[in-house]
């Protein structure tokens, strides 16, 4: 089968593909058709863990998979039950709704903090601030919450209720937070945007504001979650703990899942009736969360601190590097020469990485041995200067 061909004739063009045909993988290390090995530094945009194919999470899938593969949510399954408790165990959080996808979990997070002031103070109180280069996703409501102009095109009218502020700007922060607002939803490092890390004094006051107003802190931790910062969550790092928090991508290591996590305050928001998802929760892909979060340990975030920090010190002052920003095994990278021919170059030298608007984005799996990321940052550096 000619895959290349079949993908252009009856797949709808929506990406921009790589002319690469992967086959298959083990840890940190991809195959294309050709049996080349690559490594992988983007490991499927954060959602690879573990990498390809980890001999314990393939476990915990295919014996979940072997006992029941999938069962409606008017019944209890040990995997969902299990990925719940570890979830609001590890965060001190209190509820956990399931879905598929980070959109999926983002527009949950959305509905949530809308019925929650709803619930208490009537019609009337739904803006829900964002922030500007945010992204939280494809669907009308999540694109409407992305705050990015270029994305607001074509599938209007979109959801309305939304307001944007430019990170940093307090001032402009305060001006939208009247009488009319519910939530201000966040990512501590826009990852779409271009790996942009908020600063720790903007967050301290977004969270006061919103604490004095009974407003919400929504945090998208989609991309961001699952220790790919080198803790658990990125909102870890700045000292508070929100009302709403989203994560998928890394959750289940590779299968579609998403999740939008309560404190006590909203918790019970959400009533039978009000929400619901056929797939979310899945058995099969929740074994697979189990085991990631089970295997997020100290010793592991440490290490993707240790690693994050080496890639930033090996590429910072090279002659083509301006900057290099993110937190943990989240980085990117802005280069002083042409973005595209550098991925490119890397790609030639058998190292898959990613972009963000102006930035190379790096996000290998966490698990990354030592010597192999250290030949992958001395393959990128090639591909920089070449």
């Amino acid at each position: 089968m000619d895959i290349k061909a079949a993908d252009q004739k009856y797949i709808a063009h929506t990406y921009g593909r790589v002319p690469l045909v992967l086959t298959g993988g083990k840890g940190s290390v991809v195959t294309d058709d050709a049996g080349r090995e690559y490594i992988d530094m983007g490991s499927g945009i954060a959602v690879n863990t573990f990498g390809a194919a980890d001999p314990g999470w393939v476990q915990a899938v295919t014996a979940q998979l072997s006992a029941l593969q999938h069962t409606s949510n008017y019944y209890y399954t040990e995997p969902m039950a299990k990925l719940a408790s570890l979830l609001c165990e590890k965060t001190g959080m209190a509820k956990v709704f399931f879905s598929n996808s980070g959109a999926e979990a983002n527009e949950c997070a959305i509905k949530a903090a809308r019925k929650y002031s709803f619930d208490r103070y009537g019609e009337g109180r739904k803006k829900i601030i964002t922030l500007r280069d945010s992204f939280h996703g494809r669907t009308v409501t999540t694109l409407s919450a992305t705050g990015q102009d270029s994305l607001h095109t074509y599938f209007g009218p979109f959801t309305e209720g939304f307001a944007y502020v430019k990170a940093g700007d307090k001032e402009g922060l305060a001006a939208e937070v009247d009488e009319s607002c519910c939530a201000i939803l966040m990512e501590l490092i826009q990852g779409e945007g271009g790996v942009n890390v908020l600063d720790q004094d903007f967050v301290d006051f977004a969270v006061e504001l919103a604490r004095k107003k009974d407003i919400l802190i929504l945090v998208d931790e989609v991309q961001t979650g699952n220790g790919r910062t080198g803790k658990l969550y990125s909102w870890m790092h700045y000292g508070f703990r929100p009302d709403i928090f989203t994560t998928a991508k890394g959750l289940a290591g590779g299968l579609p899942l998403g999740a939008t996590v309560f404190n006590e305050k909203t918790g019970d928001v959400l009533t039978p009736g009000s929400h619901g998802s056929t797939f979310g929760g899945n058995p099969v892909c929740a074994a697979g969360a189990v085991y990631v979060l089970e295997h997020l340990d100290e010793e592991l975030l440490q290490e993707v601190k240790e690693k994050g920090d080496y890639i930033r010190e090996s590429l910072e002052g090279l002659p083509d590097v301006e900057e290099v920003t993110g937190m943990g095994l989240m980085i990117g990278v802005k280069l002083k020469k042409d973005l595209a021919q550098a991925v490119t170059a890397c790609r030639e030298k058998g190292v898959l990485v990613l972009t963000a608007h102006d930035k190379m984005r790096l996000l290998p799996p966490l698990n990354i041995p030592f010597p192999v990321l250290q030949e992958a940052v001395a393959r990128i550096k090639e591909g920089i200067e070449g």
